[in-house]
Order: structure tokens, then sequence, then C-alpha cells
């Protein structure tokens, strides 16, 4: 019998968790899974999972818990076969994906799965870790972590793989990887997991959904069942916002199904006024992930000439609401130069590099 892969997963929030259950209940993976904000109540209690695919399931641990990020020594440690990678993907905050998961990537070993949404994700990965495969993760569940350690999970787990291109390694080297990773989430029986070599394609059709109901309901305060019922953000904001989208994605090569639109306003179970993760990041205070989701799509807008002014609206409020996230973390701080000043001077903390990057893109971004 052939070893079980041995699995780094990266961030077990409520899809992070049903990727760790999942892959070791198929029995082809051991999983050892860094935790944050959860690690207290998930050592002490373990998780406690309400799964529409797994069930009902208390006190569940993977096989190693750990706090921050093991460092691989080539003399001592084995290294990962795989790094999955489900922490959202915060562009403008330090650290960026590539300088966390470093200390646990073996060169020309270690699979880099990355397991989050938008486009252009895989290019700091690959500059960072050129002899390593990068595969994309496109997933389509619906899960939440109602409280630290408790998922939900209630619409069905659905995983598109594919090799992300490496110009450092040959292409059937990142198909195997990519299709041995499907073999090891597949082997649950529990989940649809496939193989799909048109990675571009995939990701600008979850772009659909993510570009704008993502972004909206984290502006609005507004779940998508809400929005349908209501009617009128659907047909003033979300449908002409899709829209965009696809014109984009057109003018990039992948054409999408004209039908796409529709599936995605309708997309989600209406019962269960869904708050896209964006939405559930900006109720907890959390840093949003709206560069790759809405940053990017309207990055290559711009390059080729497409008009997104919706697209350009929703970014525009999205840093807005980062900047607020970054100011109660203190990264940002306001303060008057003298009593008679009308406008507040901006400092940050010593060191921010994270803020510095981020006023650098926004500087270049300006119109």
């Amino acid at each position: 019998m052939a070893p079980k892969s041995n699995v780094l997963l990266v961030g077990s929030g409520s899809v992070g968790t049903m990727a760790a259950y999942n892959l070791e209940k198929g029995g082809l993976a051991v999983v050892t899974a860094v935790l944050r904000s959860n690690y207290e109540a998930v050592t002490n209690q373990g998780f406690s999972i309400t799964s529409i695919d797994h069930g009902f399931v208390t006190g569940w641990k993977p096989t190693l818990i750990l706090n921050k990020i093991p460092a691989i020594s080539k003399k001592s440690s084995q290294p990962f076969n795989f790094i999955v990678v489900t922490t959202k993907n915060i562009a403008d905050i330090h650290p960026t994906v590539a300088e966390m998961i470093a200390p646990a990537v073996t060169p020309g070993h270690t699979t880099i799965m990355l397991l989050q949404n938008g486009l252009n994700i895989e290019k700091p990965l690959i500059a960072a870790f050129p002899q390593n495969v990068i595969l994309s993760g496109v997933s389509l569940i619906g899960a939440t972590e109602t409280q630290p350690g408790s998922i939900l999970h209630d619409d069905r787990d659905r995983l598109i793989v594919g090799p992300f291109t490496n110009p450092n390694i040959p292409t059937e080297t990142s198909i195997t990887a990519a299709k041995k990773f499907v073999e090891i989430y597949s082997a649950s029986g529990k989940v649809h997991c496939e193989y799909n070599e048109n990675v571009g394609f995939v990701r600008w059709r979850k772009l659909i959904y993510n570009a704008t109901y993502n972004g909206v309901c984290a502006i609005t305060g507004m779940d998508t069942s809400r929005m349908r019922y209501a009617k009128e953000p659907i047909e003033d904001v979300i449908r002409p916002l899709m829209w965009e989208v696809w014109n984009v994605a057109k003018a990039k090569g992948f054409l999408l199904p004209e039908d796409i639109v529709e599936k995605m306003i309708h997309c989600d179970p209406a019962d269960t006024y869904f708050k896209p993760s964006m939405q559930q990041d900006i109720e907890k205070g959390n840093y949003i992930e709206f560069e790759n989701i809405v940053g990017e799509p309207l990055r290559e807008a711009e390059a080729l000439g497409v008009p997104a002014p919706g697209l350009r609206m929703v970014y525009g409020l999205l840093k807005i609401l980062q900047l607020k996230v970054k100011e109660q973390k203190e990264i940002v701080k306001y303060q008057q130069q003298g009593e008679d000043s009308a406008k507040p001077s901006l400092t940050v903390e010593p060191n921010s590099e994270c803020f510095k990057s981020t006023i650098s893109r926004m500087i270049k971004s300006a119109p």
C-alpha cells in the first residue's frame, strides 16, 4: 500500500476544516492543520461539524494541530507532499501567502495548492518557489464557522482542481500533481472533486459571483437571499456587475456561457440567507481579500480597454472598508496637526510595510 500523502493545511476556518476532514476521511492523507483564532477552542474540544456531506461530527481533530507554520529541516523533518492554503488571500497585508508558507516548502518537492479565490494569485508563488508545482483549487462549497471550532456546512463540497502554468516546470509534472490531489481529495466518496486544466475559465466563471455578490454584500451588509427577495439590488447592481465581469472575461479569451449570470444570481439556496466571505469578515472586523477578487478583474478590464465603471466603484468602496479595518487594528492612525487644522495627517505604526504597500497600490491605481 502506498504511503499516505503528508499534507499541511494552512487556515482551518470553515472551508479549510471541511477540506482537512475530507482529506483524512479519504484515508490517503495525513493532515497537519495550522490554526489561528480557533486554535485554543479546537485544541481543547476538537471541531464540531454539521455537514450536508459528512453528517454530524463532534470532537474531531486532524492528525496534528499547530498554531504556526512549521519549519522543515532537510535533515530532520519529513517534507510535505502538499501544502493546502485555505486562508483568505489578503494581498495588501503582510505576511503574504508566499512569506507565510516559506518555512514549510521543500524546493522541488512540495506541491502548493491554492484553495483560494481570485485572479493572478499564483504569480507571487511562482516567483517565490520557481521549482514547485502550484495548483489552483476553486471551491464551490457553502460553509460557515459559526463560532470558534463549530462548522456549519450547508452546501455540498465541490472542488475543481487544475495546474497553474509554471514556465519553470514541465507541464506534465504539474498535471500529474493536480490529478494526484484529485485522487486523495475524492477518496472519501462524499464530495465531488474534478480535474480541469482550463484554470482561467474556471476562475473567471467563479468571479461572476465573487467579484459582485461578495463585494456588494460586504459594502451593504445585505445577504444574497434578501437581495433576491428585494429584487431591486439584483436588477440595479448585481446583474449589471456580473455582465461587466463576463465582458472582461470574454476580452481575455474566456467565453463563458451566457446563462452563467442567471445561474450565479440564483446559485445560493434561498432559505440559507447566505453571507459571502467578505461580508462575514467585515462583520467580524477582519481584513477582506478584495484585491484579487475585485482589484485584479478591474485591472484586467482597464488594461484591455473594457468599460467597468461598476467594478471601479465597488473596488473603491472596498478599499475604504479595508482602510477602516486597518484603522481599527491601529495599522493606520489619524491625528490632528494642530487645533486649527481641518485636515488630519496620516501616520503609520513603525515598520508597517503592509501600509506602505497599500498606499503604493492606491497611488498606482488612482485615475
